[in-house]
């Protein structure tokens, strides 16, 4: 888990000030891992850090952090009987409340501060972790070290294009806006085909000629093409292999898919690039349901997210206690 500076701005600029929990520390048998958090506002809230009444307890201590303007706080908070719950281990949970101002100061592979009550003097170990983090891409992992608590920022956004906002196309988005990392780009013709609310974290462009759109997509984005028709269907394909993509999958039968093989060889594409298109999306045995179709595109996006994440990390598990 890392520290999403994206999201924080989103949820800032909708919603004005936030508080973010995050879970700093563990011990025993508890609902979430350490890094995990939850973005919590006046009268909303996004993200998890599990448990049914420890959530609601950190959710209902972070509301009125927001209303009488309360500093940072930690807090240790056993899990069992006490809660209602039968995990039996403990949780450290930081709050914190974030504004633009404090978004905007965010630098370099990590962020580490003190825990409330600490002093502002980095320890040793802090400052050789984020050494390492700057000069050797060693990223660490969440939790406190002596005192301070160290989180990973979150690499640049992974954009995803999805072009369509029918029942496919908004499992879709259901699925895929909570997940971590991801910017989501969702086009259709028209703006009443869009829910009247758009979950947070993902950019809609409601226009009669979605293929003008194309040449605005990073070449690196992966594109999810499954809109009412299929000539339009076949126009953004033909326009996204002129302008280049990570990755191109499009909804369609074996019928459909064979003739628009047919057609964007016509087009001037070779087999090589037309072979990139992946056609149908999603696990096909899981079935055609829109919500089984989403599930399918998200399990490989978060199997191709837990590949990337065999980079180099570094572990400092119990290296220091805190101060709650």
């Amino acid at each position: 888990m890392s520290l999403d500076a994206a999201r924080l701005t989103d949820a800032i600029a909708r919603n004005g000030p936030v508080i973010r929990v995050v879970v700093a520390e563990t011990a025993g048998s508890t609902p979430r891992e350490v890094g995990a958090s939850m973005l919590v506002w006046a009268d909303g809230q996004e993200g998890t850090i599990g448990g049914g009444a420890l959530e609601h307890e950190a959710t209902q201590t972070a509301r009125a952090m927001l209303a009488f303007a309360a500093p940072d706080r930690v807090d240790r908070l056993p899990l069992g009987p006490a809660r209602g719950q039968c995990c039996g281990g403990a949780v450290v949970l930081l709050s914190e409340r974030w504004d633009a101002a404090r978004v905007l100061a965010l630098d370099g592979p990590m962020h580490a501060r003190p825990l409330p009550g600490q002093g502002p003097e980095m320890p040793l170990p802090v400052r050789r972790m984020l050494s390492r983090a700057r000069a050797q891409g060693v990223v660490p992992t969440p939790g406190i070290v002596k005192g301070w608590m160290i989180e990973p920022l979150a690499p640049p956004l992974r954009p995803i294009w999805i072009w369509g906002a029918g029942h496919v196309g908004r499992a879709l988005v259901a699925v895929l806006a909570p997940l971590p990392s991801l910017s989501l780009t969702w086009i259709d013709t028209d703006r009443a085909r869009f829910p009247d609310k758009v979950p947070m974290g993902v950019t809609i462009h409601a226009t009669q000629t979605p293929g003008t759109l194309v040449i605005d997509a990073p070449t690196d984005a992966e594109h999810l093409v499954l809109t009412f028709s299929h000539a339009l269907d076949l126009e953004l394909c033909h326009l996204l292999l002129t302008h280049g993509f990570r990755r191109l999958g499009v909804i369609g039968s074996v019928t459909k898919w064979a003739r628009f093989r047919s057609r964007l060889m016509a087009l001037g594409h070779g087999a090589d690039a037309i072979g990139r298109i992946d056609c149908p999306i999603g696990l096909p045995d899981l079935g055609k349901h829109p919500q089984a179709i989403a599930v399918g595109v998200a399990a490989r996006i978060l199997s191709d997210t837990a590949v990337a994440a065999t980079a180099p990390t570094e572990s400092h598990a119990r290296t220091g206690g805190t101060s709650a």
